[in-house]
């Protein structure tokens, strides 16, 4: 089977280096690279010339039109049998194309995804972030999994493969950005095509660097999620009111003490208790407090910042 690599890259050359670095000791070998430049201002060019002798690899400049239709126009110049997507901030580990092509042969998917982690050289942040991202105590826990709050595995565009075939007949990516894996996912489950989760193809995925740069691109996904209900009828579940009602209690908390202190404190301690949980596993998952430290604060973070961004999105006035 023959594999091609899309990534799309905007302003993120160091991020493509590690990525690139690690295609190259892939296990299987049998797979294209293609790099699409999505208007970017700080180019990586440089990062592909220096790959060019160790991966087959096509690089393309194109003006900015966002990551899905970016991917599109890679899976357009593609040559694979099959289109695998990973973002630029992902590092691959050297068995996953090994154990992409077993699964396939085993049991054909039409598209599938794979889970993410952190890689033991990442930052204390980077680890926390990812916690807060694939935890059982967060609503990142659904992820990776072989089925989501929806009852189904939806892949995202972190890590996510799909036929020649299913491009051809469906056009790939419908939107620009920012849900559009979903969006993707979900139409290719209700087209009846075979979707599901390698949970042998994972990569390492860095996401953000700071709480303040997470912050910001969680409460996108908030927005994200109510605009997906709206636009395209994916319907919201109740594990995405999770991260609402979080919200709205700490919100609600001095309003509480006010009026009823002992309904105030009740809450309070549900919250302290939540993170205990949270740094108590996190600690020992990583073995580090400070990654625990971290990671409480990061799935405060992720929570919040979903939440304010779902209710800023369902109230908003068009």
């Amino acid at each position: 089977m023959y594999f091609s690599v899309i990534i799309p890259v905007y302003n993120r050359p160091d991020e493509l280096a590690d990525l690139l670095e690690s295609l190259t000791r892939q296990t299987y070998t049998d797979f294209e690279v293609l790099v699409v430049e999505d208007g970017s201002t700080k180019k990586a060019d440089g990062v592909v010339a220096a790959y060019r002798d160790q991966l087959n690899l096509r690089y393309f400049e194109k003006e900015n039109t966002g990551q899905g239709f970016s991917r599109n126009y890679g899976f357009e110049r593609a040559t694979g049998d099959y289109f695998v997507v990973f973002d630029s901030d992902a590092v691959v580990p050297p068995g996953y194309f090994a154990a992409v092509t077993d699964h396939l042969n085993r049991i054909p998917l039409d598209a599938y995804g794979g889970p993410d982690a952190a890689s033991p050289d990442f930052s204390a942040t980077q680890k926390a972030i990812s916690y807060a991202m694939t935890s059982v105590f967060t609503t990142g826990g659904i992820r990776g999994k072989k089925q989501n709050a929806g009852g189904v595995f939806l892949p995202r565009s972190f890590n996510m493969g799909l036929s020649r075939r299913v491009f051809a007949e469906t056009g790939g990516f419908a939107k620009r950005d920012m849900g559009e894996d979903m969006e993707l996912s979900t139409r290719l489950i209700r087209l009846g095509y075979r979707v599901g989760l390698i949970p042998d193809a994972g990569v390492y995925h860095k996401r953000r660097g700071t709480l303040g740069a997470f912050f910001r691109q969680i409460i996108n996904f908030g927005r994200t999620r109510v605009q997906l209900q709206r636009q395209h009828g994916i319907p919201i579940k109740v594990v995405h009111l999770f991260p609402v009602l979080f919200t709205l209690g700490w919100l609600s908390l001095p309003l509480l003490a006010l009026f009823y202190a002992p309904l105030a404190l009740l809450g309070l301690a549900a919250y302290l208790l939540f993170a205990l949980l949270v740094l108590t596993d996190a600690t020992r998952q990583e073995g580090s407090l400070r990654v625990g430290w971290l990671s409480m604060l990061a799935s405060f973070t992720q929570l919040s910042a979903y939440g304010l961004g779902f209710l800023g999105e369902f109230f908003r006035k068009d």
